[in-house]
């Protein structure tokens, strides 16, 4: 796999955000890259977009993310649809990767609490081309534990740690391949002020692409990522929440650089 794919993956697990709270609330659920432990508040739906460009390669994928509470704050499905567009991929175009399908529980605490926790399993549909490096060919698994913890009135910290499985990936040489990935993630947040707020996440992840026919070689990643959000807040419940990161590639990922941009539009569908 090349440096291309092996980049799509990555954005493709990091990219998607599982978090919402109460349109007119603050804007502490909007994360990056990083899971917020904070389920959605029953009748608020959220719609999550995000686009990332890698500068060197040219690379970009695109990301949209719904979320809907189940009966409340206790449980919540989302969906994730990625479109990706690698200089590297045999036809050149841009395409519809890997989709994933979310449940989250909310195990601990909300948003006004101190701590908050809410595992996640995610269906990853192989949706994805993958002699074109935009899927893995297969069904994947995906367990994550987001752990949120106020440490002050003004900052936040955030923690996240996932496992992903994925039996009989499939290469771009057709070979097949049982693929294991782990990641961790650890943002602080400063809440500047209630809608303005500025972020330093940190991710890794250490996974396994198909390299022939029942073998694997090791795939690793590591970014820093400095980012800033803000909120627009309406009469009608609507919050329109921008925000902007630049992804720095460290250890294994270094030399790579990105931008990150994040639109998130949050309202009531039901009074």
């Amino acid at each position: 796999m090349n440096r291309s794919m092996r980049r799509e993956i990555f954005a493709a697990l990091c990219m998607a955000t599982f978090a919402a709270r109460a349109a007119e609330g603050p804007i502490q659920d909007n994360s990056f890259l990083v899971e917020e432990a904070y389920n959605q508040e029953d009748g608020v739906v959220q719609h999550i977009n995000t686009f990332q460009r890698f500068r060197d390669s040219g690379d970009w994928i695109y990301t949209f993310t719904q979320e809907w509470p189940v009966g409340g704050l206790r449980h919540q499905l989302s969906y994730t649809i990625p479109v990706v567009r690698l200089a590297d991929s045999p036809d050149g175009h841009s395409g519809i990767g890997d989709v994933a399908l979310n449940y989250r529980y909310q195990l601990v605490g909300d948003g006004e609490a101190k701590l908050a926790i809410a595992p996640r399993f995610t269906l990853i549909v192989p949706s994805g081309n993958e002699t074109q490096g935009r899927g893995a060919g297969a069904t994947g698994y995906q367990a994550e534990i987001p752990v949120s913890l106020v440490l002050s009135p003004t900052i936040v910290a955030h923690s996240n740690a996932g496992y992903t499985w994925t039996p009989r990936a499939k290469g771009a040489g057709g070979d097949r391949a049982d693929l294991k990935a782990w990641n961790v993630g650890q943002s602080v947040v400063w809440l500047a002020s209630r809608r303005v707020n500025f972020m330093l996440e940190a991710i890794y992840t250490r996974g396994e692409e198909v390299t022939g026919a029942g073998a694997t070689g090791i795939v690793k990643s590591a970014y820093v990522s400095p980012g800033v959000r803000w909120s627009y807040d309406f009469d009608s419940g609507l919050q329109i929440v921008p925000g902007i990161a630049f992804p720095i590639g460290v250890g294994p990922s270094r030399h790579e650089k990105s931008v990150f941009l994040y639109l998130s539009f949050e309202h009531p569908f039901k009074k």
